[in-house]
């Protein structure tokens, strides 16, 4: 895997988002990597617990905007949609998934890291959801967002214009558990899938099947919902201009093209 490194220890996969230079950037390229990695972990009879974390800065800078602004609206639809869906199946995994989240999660990076079965988060972590801010709501992930933290924390989240820390995190339950200030999150987080892992594997899977269809019962369409007002949204004059700060340079003064939502 290119974008996607692996490593195994006490029944723990630990699989870590490996693009630093990009910040741990969401595009189709990383996706196809998280996909076939968490696939094969969930069907290793040897894993019982999966650990996502994220090599560099920080766990995830969200979306790929470079890779949105060069697409049209139909590109961003379909890459927001299969996003969705990845971050979706993470509660129909039969394994646990932890997340470790040090230094940053912003955005899609935000959705993923909250929508894993245990977060684990730093003191110093930066959580933020900055698309609002640009000109558009967030095209998936809000409805796990709500199951977590309530429809109205969900709400002063997604158009909060500062990040909160790890420990508002913890606070407002976004984050399961806050790593002591001489931890990583990371190190924190596989101690706890340790423990997780050393479990009977049968009575987790069941615990995790009890609670999933509770937390992802909307989420699908919730989804659908987000997706198409995003994608109404970035026609809007404010959100172009956004995007066009993050055009190659050789594209950049092309306007994304208008598609059906």
């Amino acid at each position: 895997m290119k974008f996607v490194t692996r490593e195994y220890s006490d029944k723990v996969e630990i699989l870590t988002m490996n693009r630093p230079e990009r910040r741990n950037a969401l595009g189709g390229d990383i996706l196809k990597d998280l996909l076939e990695s968490v696939d094969r972990a969930a069907n290793d009879k040897d894993v019982n617990v999966i650990l996502l974390a994220g090599n560099g800065p920080g766990f995830s800078a969200g979306a790929d905007l470079k890779e949105f602004s060069a697409g049209d609206i139909n590109d961003n639809f379909d890459l927001n949609r299969r996003l969705g869906a990845f971050v979706r199946s993470i509660a129909l995994i039969r394994k646990p998934v932890v997340s470790a989240v040090d230094g940053f999660a912003m955005g899609g990076g935000f959705m993923l890291a909250a929508s894993c079965d245990v977060v684990v988060t730093a003191p110093a972590t930066r959580w933020h959801l900055p698309e609002v801010s640009l000109g558009w709501l967030p095209g998936f992930g809000l409805d796990t967002i709500a199951a977590r933290v309530g429809p109205f924390a969900a709400r002063f989240l997604s158009w909060s214009p500062i990040a909160i820390d790890g420990v508002e995190a913890h606070r407002l339950r976004l984050a399961d558990i806050l790593s002591s200030p001489n931890e990583t999150a990371r190190e924190t987080a596989f101690r706890y899938a340790k423990d997780l892992a050393a479990m009977p594997p049968h009575a987790v899977l069941t615990t995790k099947q009890f609670f999933s269809p509770s937390i992802t019962a909307g989420a699908e369409v919730m989804d659908d919902l987000a997706n198409r007002y995003f994608a109404q949204d970035v026609l809007h004059e404010t959100a172009r201009a956004n995007m066009q700060r993050f055009l190659p340079k050789k594209t950049a003064g092309v306007q994304p093209h208008p598609g059906p939502a």
